[in-house]
């Protein structure tokens, strides 16, 4: 498990003076490239390979408020991957300075082409360093059915 830890500033607070949800994005956000960054997919790797990370959803399950003034803890695990790499699903947990996890978070993402602007699976080298991190319990292999499964279709509008 990967985790990274954060101040909570004034600025990542909201009008009920608790931890904002925006900036529990970007906390994820911010969790994912370091943990990209520490396999060695830094910018450079990116940009030679020409892809980048996209984000599908992001499901939030909130537990207990985060305020101020302590710092927290923001983990990252891999629940999930296509056999290409294309698509990813990781599971983000929130802990309190007292080690209490106050908020869960689903999410499912893709690799993109920044030539063709399509979604693409991993280079081989990419994909090898990939497989060697370790899978949550429940990891399952992906499928481009399991991106669509809250899609709609007109019909499905009436």
């Amino acid at each position: 498990m990967f985790i990274k830890e954060f101040e909570v500033r004034w600025s990542d607070v909201d009008a009920n003076r608790h931890l904002a949800n925006s900036a529990y994005i970007n906390f994820m956000s911010h969790t994912r490239m370091a943990f990209l960054w520490e396999l060695g997919f830094d910018q450079k790797i990116l940009a030679e390979n020409r892809i980048g990370p996209v984000v599908f959803y992001e499901h939030m399950y909130y537990f207990k408020e985060v305020f101020p003034g302590r710092p927290i803890r923001v983990s990252l695990e891999i629940a999930g991957m296509s056999e290409d790499g294309k698509f990813f699903e990781f599971h983000h947990n929130f802990y309190d300075s007292d080690g209490k996890n106050v908020a869960h978070c689903e999410m499912m993402g893709a690799w993109i082409s920044l030539k063709t602007r399509g979604l693409v699976g991993l280079p081989d080298d990419l994909m090898t360093i990939f497989n060697t991190v370790e899978r949550s319990e429940g990891f399952r292999v992906l499928t481009k059915e399991d991106t669509r499964r809250f899609a709609k279709t007109p019909k499905d509008l009436d």
